[in-house]
């Protein structure tokens, strides 16, 4: 999945692949070449950084702008409020951000509140979209308030608008990433996930299909325009059933990368829709099915920078 990736990324812009050990380094390389790319290809950087997930979205870097300037906050990190056992380490994820920022040169800002970038979605002008059910998660942030957290948010990222919705899709154990649920594709409108007949979400008063329902009937109330992105069907891997949820895209350069679930009428289906969402640019569906049944997609997986001089 990752070699995949990587095998999309390189042909728009540079790719940082961070590695905790030699012998990953070497699986990784191995993988890149049966992509098709070269591992020393002009475009990729290899770093060793230690981490204990390689969830890059949720352990890595958030990107703030202050007075013109590029930084890097540090939140909390507890591995999803320790969604996947008490066992499941953490530290060394917590020190990722601090080692990309020195990687890259920019200061850094610690924030002492327990959060994933992968539920958070900025519209670029002026408001933060999150799950509530996340931040406000007891297990993350003991008794923390939303009014308090409408205050902090817009104090962290000079935001003057905060939309939460609230709920969790069955079976997510990051207690519903906003990266699954609504996307902006610009600053006004929001894709928001439907489950429709076909889906297993898609069965009437499914507990995951009224999630997106309710999640599109906030944003509507907060003033966006919602587009309804259709989860129509599902897929079977290794046993278990998965519904074909195209929201965890990558925009890059040039590029929209999604998570592809094998099933060739749904994911062309999806790359025509994404193509509408993101005119001008290259829309790429991946089969990640094997990320999809440990937690995460293409989104999950990466975390893009902004715009800034190269790096070495």
């Amino acid at each position: 999945d990752f070699a995949r990736i990587a095998s999309v990324i390189v042909r728009y812009q540079p790719l940082h692949i961070l590695y905790s050990s030699k012998s990953i380094q070497t699986n990784a390389e191995e993988a890149i070449k049966r992509a098709g790319v070269d591992p020393g290809h002009e475009n990729i950087r290899w770093h060793e950084i230690p981490y204990d997930s390689a969830w890059m979205r949720d352990n890595g870097p958030l990107y703030i702008e202050e007075h013109g300037k590029l930084k890097i906050q540090n939140w909390g990190f507890d591995a999803w409020g320790g969604a996947f056992g008490a066992s499941v380490p953490f530290d060394q994820d917590n020190a990722v951000p601090l080692a990309v920022a020195e990687l890259v040169g920019l200061q850094t800002e610690s924030i002492e509140l327990v959060h994933e970038r992968g539920n958070l979605e900025f519209n670029g002008v002026d408001t933060v979209l999150l799950n509530w059910s996340v931040l406000g998660d007891p297990r993350r942030n003991e008794n923390y308030t939303k009014a308090k957290a409408e205050q902090d948010l817009k104090q962290y990222f000079g935001v003057s608008k905060v939309v939460f919705i609230e709920g969790v899709p069955i079976g997510d154990l990051t207690n519903g990433h906003i990266d699954g649920i609504a996307r902006f594709i610009n600053p006004t409108t929001v894709v928001v996930g439907e489950c429709i007949g076909g889906s297993a979400c898609g069965e009437p008063n499914h507990p995951t299909g009224q999630v997106f329902d309710a999640a599109a009937a906030t944003i509507t109330a907060a003033g966006f325009d919602v587009i309804r992105e259709p989860i129509e069907t599902s897929v079977t891997y290794r046993g278990q059933t998965y519904d074909t949820n195209y929201l965890n895209w990558l925009v890059g350069n040039g590029y929209v990368i999604t998570t592809g679930f094998s099933n060739e009428k749904a994911d062309t289906a999806a790359k025509d829709r994404l193509k509408g969402y993101f005119p001008g640019r290259d829309v790429h569906v991946i089969e990640m099915l094997e990320s999809w049944a440990n937690g995460g997609g293409v989104h999950c997986h990466t975390n893009d920078m902004p715009a800034m001089a190269d790096i070495e």
